[in-house]
């Protein structure tokens, strides 16, 4: 696809998370290639099940031939959190997100621009240098680079939570060899035995 962008062009493709981070050599290779090129201009990290044809998450790579603004940096987003409910099973991006998104992009994109301001948001987006994403061993992951809320503590103590939870394992067992039990005599009713 790069191959076939103009040379001042633009591209964007949606592809999978593991694009981010494979460590297979050639995979590893091509996205060193390109950062260093100074080819990857920003990645966006997207919820799951945001697509009809998969649930995995997905990220959408913006590659840009000829930067004209902010060589040598790339910008993050992590919008993986940014959904709702559209029906049972599958997620979406509501108006508001998109923009959102949009403009964190095109005021990121012309900040040498008066009309346009950008600021680094934890936990949502970041403008790294080929020298930060070198340390990450090329490696895109936007929560890498914005950063990943901390957990609040319950303040219960572990040993109080390992008992509770090790009992709800031991209860939910009990009820899984009891249902594979059910199976197991449905399937010699009707002449297969396990």
């Amino acid at each position: 696809m790069l191959y076939h962008t103009a040379p001042n062009g633009i591209l964007s493709t949606v592809l999978a998370n593991g694009s981010l981070s494979s460590n297979t050599s050639w995979e590893w290779e091509i996205r060193k290639k390109l950062i260093e090129a100074d080819l990857v201009e920003c990645i966006v990290a997207l919820p799951k099940q945001l697509f009809y044809n998969t649930w995995i998450p997905a990220c959408i790579w913006f590659l840009r031939r000829e930067r004209s603004t902010r060589n040598g940096e790339t910008l993050f987003i992590d919008a993986s959190e940014m959904w709702y409910m559209k029906d049972r099973v599958h997620r979406d991006l509501a108006p508001e997100d998109i923009k959102k998104i949009a403009d964190t992009y095109h005021n990121w994109r012309w900040v040498k621009s008066s009309t346009w301001t950008y600021e680094d948001e934890l936990w949502y987006s970041k403008s790294a240098d080929l020298e930060e994403m070198r340390k990450h061993d090329y490696v895109l992951t936007p929560g890498r680079y914005v950063g990943i809320p901390e957990e609040e503590d319950d303040w219960i103590p572990f040993e109080d939570k390992m008992s509770v939870l090790t009992e709800k394992l031991s209860e939910q067992m009990e009820k899984e060899e009891e249902m594979n039990n059910e199976i197991k005599t449905q399937l010699e009713k009707i002449g297969f035995k396990i």
